[in-house]
């Protein structure tokens, strides 16, 4: 027997399929048999089976879907090979009439080039913008008499042959063509016809006998056409109606980020069960309620936490539980690697994909963040493990293409990197970690106008991606445009509150642009960012006081908590800048104390030890030089000669250091002499 390459065993599965259900729709109707004398198609009996009997071939209780199901049986399977095989159109063709879209323009018309984005998605008010005539018109449901599973599959059919067609479009990845301005041409003519389907089924008071499909179409279609709270309502209905159809919630979830963030960015605060920024927040607490009471309902809010780069305990204890249950589940397992991974626990991360890669070695869900963590570890054996591993399970995926575009990035071959990630998009253009990851690539190339179209792209598919926000910030920071770059890190700050990272580069930013007052409250924010995540039940007292006087000054005790010296320095001297160095003195003191690190009281003595200081650094040192010219100029000198002799036992400002004790010494005998 033949060995057959996996790509060849699936196009002679599909080859096989297609051919069987060709041959089962070309039998005879089973209605010619019961209604011989052309009676109506609505009389009970005429496909043969009791008026209170439903078909074994139907899913369905509603007696009217079932006998329409039984009676296309053979039609949808054929359909459903066409499907499988990827033939779009071919699939919708067996159910619609090839006429059945006289509005769209044929993608090889001229017009077809020339037609502008904002013809088609132009929102709900420019598309209900027409005449009486055309809303009388479009008002006629002309869709043919079919079930609603036959229905929703030509319809999604055709969405995917103008997904299909919008991609041949726009050709390569990065090219003159791939600008994101191509859309699917089939949209409009979808969506009317959905709204005709379903303004007839509310005149005929058949609400309640929807499965749930063609509302999720729908739901997808008009969060394409920009309608993200009309979307919202379909996707909600959609899941009350059909639960167990999980791409309803992934669309829902995807939705809920959409709206754009407050303009000023939220304080930091802490929400019993899931802490959000408070636009994200204010969504899902006001969609929950209209949610069924479902399992998938769980995962949703799971789902939603992880999506948005939540990592409060509280979400870690939901996944304990759900893990009593479904104590394997490779899902809940990757969601609690995730929640590492956004907290930057690298270690613990790694150590559950680690086991998942054991358990599921063929399983490549989620591997791309797997690399991240190994490409942030500087884990180069194990990374190009992966890479291997990945590669011989399936080339063609993207998460394997981006997975070696982080090893060749970690071994600094950018341009292998950004072929693979470009062979990611290629795959799959929607992909959000290679747009991203490509960007992060032609950012060390100092491709700063390819950097920007890439991480455009990233927000174009994602709002809630903080690190294509950010990385436009650093794009622009090189670029040297930082009222720009301030606006970007506004918004990866806003969604992520919690990572001083994200506040220190928005307080750089205000200190390049000469505005020191906006520059400290962020940096104090950079502060505030590290203890943000601690329960309140757990945080110790010094913690709480600690983080409660950042609003205003510098007053509170700051001996039994760490502060990065990296974020003080800076407000040190920003102090300065603006003539207050009584102030500047103070932060100068917390920078030199972060050497010996806190002063732990016995009751809050963690069972780990505690965390230890930094040691004399770079940025210590300075401090400390800073605070011994300070005691010089006010006039205390033995404080200044102490200073300046530990910074000659430090390594760092040694030649400063012993120039300055030559001035002391001079002061010091111009004092003793008079």
């Amino acid at each position: 027997m033949s060995n057959f390459t996996k790509e060849q065993a699936i196009r002679l599965r599909g080859q096989l399929l297609r051919a069987v259900a060709e041959l089962a729709s070309s039998l005879k109707d089973p209605a010619d048999f019961d209604s011989p004398d052309g009676t109506d198609t609505d009389t009970p009996m005429q496909d043969g089976y009791p008026p209170d009997k439903i078909p074994i071939f139907s899913t369905s209780e509603d007696l009217e879907e079932s006998r329409l199901e039984a009676q296309e049986i053979g039609k949808y399977l054929l359909a459903k090979s066409f499907f499988d095989c990827r033939e779009y159109d071919r699939c919708a063709a067996v159910f619609l009439p090839l006429n059945s879209s006289p509005t769209v323009i044929s993608a090889s018309s001229p017009e077809s080039r020339t037609q502008t984005p904002t013809q088609v998605l132009k929102g709900k008010e420019k598309a209900t913008s027409v005449s009486p005539e055309v809303k009388q018109r479009t008002r006629r449901n002309d869709l043919p008499r079919l079930s609603q599973k036959s229905l929703f599959l030509a319809l999604y059919a055709k969405y995917m042959a103008g997904e299909k067609r919008k991609d041949e479009d726009s050709e390569m990845i990065m090219g003159p063509m791939d600008t994101g301005a191509i859309v699917n041409k089939e949209l409009v003519d979808i969506g009317r016809r959905l709204d005709d389907w379903f303004h007839e089924r509310t005149l005929q008071g058949k609400e309640a006998q929807n499965q749930g499909w063609l509302e999720y179409l729908y739901g997808i279609i008009l969060a394409k056409s920009n309608s993200s709270e009309d979307a919202k309502d379909y996707l909600v209905k959609s899941v009350n109606l059909n639960p167990f159809n999980w791409s309803a919630w992934l669309e829902l979830r995807d939705l809920l980020g959409n709206v754009d963030a407050v303009s000023s960015l939220s304080p930091l605060y802490h929400v019993v069960l899931h802490p959000f920024s408070f636009s994200q927040f204010k969504q899902l607490r006001t969609i929950s309620p209209t949610l069924p009471p479902h399992l998938f309902a769980i995962f949703f809010h799971l789902d939603v936490n992880v999506s948005l780069y939540q990592t409060s305990p509280s979400i870690h204890s939901n996944i304990t539980e759900l893990l009593m249950a479904f104590p394997t589940s490779s899902y809940l397992l990757t969601q609690r690697a995730l929640l590492f991974y956004h907290s930057k626990d690298y270690d613990e991360s790694e150590s559950i994909f680690s086991s998942l890669i054991t358990t599921s070695p063929h399983r490549l869900d989620s591997l791309d963040h797997y690399s991240n963590v190994l490409y942030v570890m500087h884990n180069r054996p194990k990374l190009a493990f992966l890479a291997h591993l990945a590669t011989a399970t399936d080339k063609f995926r993207p998460e394997t293409c981006c997975v070696v575009g982080n090893y060749y990035s970690l071994t600094s071959e950018h341009e292998k990197a950004i072929m693979y990630f470009r062979r990611a998009l290629t795959l799959d253009r929607t992909f959000l970690s290679a747009w991203t990851l490509m960007g992060h690539e032609y950012v060390e190339m100092k491709n700063t106008h390819a950097a920007i179209s890439s991480y455009r792209r990233a927000v174009d598919i994602n709002t809630r991606d903080y690190r294509a926000w950010y990385g436009l910030g650093q794009t622009y920071e090189v670029l040297e445009m930082h009222h720009y770059a301030l606006w970007y890190f506004q918004r990866a700050a806003a969604l992520r509150p919690y990572d001083k990272q994200m506040w220190q580069a928005l307080g750089a930013c205000y200190q390049k642009i000469d505005r020191p007052v906006e520059a400290i409250k962020a940096l104090k924010r950079a502060l505030m960012a590290g203890m943000a995540f601690i329960e309140p039940s757990s945080a110790s007292p010094s913690a709480a006081a600690a983080t409660s006087s950042f609003g205003s000054g510098i007053s509170g005790d700051f001996t039994n908590v760490f502060l990065d010296p990296e974020i003080l320095y800076p407000i040190a001297m920003l102090h300065e800048t603006l003539h207050d160095l009584d102030a500047a003195a103070e932060w100068m003191d917390l920078v030199v104390a972060q050497e010996e690190g806190p002063l732990v009281h016995p009751d809050e003595q963690p069972e780990t030890g505690g965390t230890g200081g930094t040691g004399v650094t770079v940025t210590t040192s300075r401090a400390r030089m800073w605070l011994a010219r300070w005691a010089m100029q006010k006039g205390e000198l033995g404080r200044a000669m102490e200073l300046a002799g530990e910074l000659c036992q430090d390594g760092f400002e040694v030649e400063e250091a012993k120039a300055l004790i030559r001035d002391l010494r001079a002061r010091m005998e111009v004092v003793g002499g008079k």
